[in-house]
């Protein structure tokens, strides 16, 4: 992903809602359904006592925060947050290895903090090109084996961020691989990702994709990236564009060799596609992109 500096205000969405019927699929998929926007569907607005509900824990938990019942510990270095605001992939993991390609840019020496989604365990544990995916999780082993930056996973933000710092004190500046609504661990720079889908219907889980409101305007030392390129949302923001990388054999791409694209070299051959991204359809809009 490029992280241009082009810094824009978004136009009001006019994408049309999702009828409300339930499609076939199971209740997850009709529920994902209903989300669309700017217009809420009616089967959203049955789902939003439990939104009121979602919205007056997550308010519970801030506030406890604020009153100083539970605190916030600062790493030892500066930290940059990059999370969404909805659920689903919007982009966050590249933003993540295109900031830490951009620090090293600018003079910095970055590391990688994560929760580890999906992976086994809670405790604090260092992410190494043999660490097994089920113990570190998927996405903290691909920004390690991309980058080279040191990573560390764990369920408390700010152990894996003191425990990292400790074993590689170069390091002068961590990257949160989401955790905006990790409130134990301060942050310095907050940068939420948005895709097409931008807030959708606006409203919070489970009428609607969103974890947080949508501020009015954003708080300090806080950005916006929109990762496909163009605003989805009413707030001011950064746009960036995915691409794809290098196309390489799967044994290369493990040793890390340098390769470089043969996208083209692709076109007018047979070609099997998968790919395990919460929305892959944008993997396969490049690839037709490309021919």
């Amino acid at each position: 992903m490029t992280l241009p500096a082009d810094r824009r205000r978004a136009p009001d969405d006019g994408a049309a809602s999702v009828p409300g019927p339930r499609p076939p699929g199971g209740l997850a998929q009709w529920i994902t359904a209903q989300w669309a926007g700017p217009e809420i569907a009616t089967g959203a607005r049955l789902l939003q006592p439990l939104s009121w509900l979602y919205a007056s824990l997550a308010s519970l938990h801030r506030t406890l925060y604020t009153l100083g019942l539970r605190t916030t510990g600062r790493a030892p270095v500066p930290v940059l947050v990059v999370g969404n605001r909805v659920v689903g992939g919007a982009g966050k993991t590249p933003t993540v290895m295109a900031l830490v390609d951009l620090l090293r840019r600018q003079g910095w020496t970055p590391g990688v903090i994560s929760r580890g989604h999906g992976r086994q365990g809670n405790s604090v544990q260092a992410v190494s090109r043999h660490s097994p995916a089920i113990d570190v999780g998927d996405e903290p082993l691909l920004i390690h084996l991309r980058t080279g930056a040191p990573v560390a996973v764990g369920r408390q933000r700010l152990q894996a961020a003191e425990a990292l710092c400790h074993s590689h004190p170069g390091v002068d500046i961590l990257v949160s691989d989401d955790g905006l609504q990790h409130l134990p661990l301060a942050r310095d720079v907050e940068i939420i990702v948005f895709d097409d889908r931008g807030a959708g219907n606006g409203l919070l889980l489970p009428a609607g994709p969103l974890r947080q409101q949508l501020p009015t305007q954003l708080p300090a030392r806080t950005l916006v990236l929109y990762s496909a390129g163009a605003p989805s949302t009413p707030l001011p923001g950064h746009l960036g564009w995915r691409r794809l990388g290098s196309i390489c054999a799967l044994r290369d791409w493990w040793q890390t060799e340098a390769v470089t694209s043969r996208v083209v070299k692709l076109r007018d051959r047979p070609l099997l596609a998968a790919a395990g991204l919460a929305r892959p359809e944008g993997f396969f809009a490049m690839l037709q992109a490309q021919g």
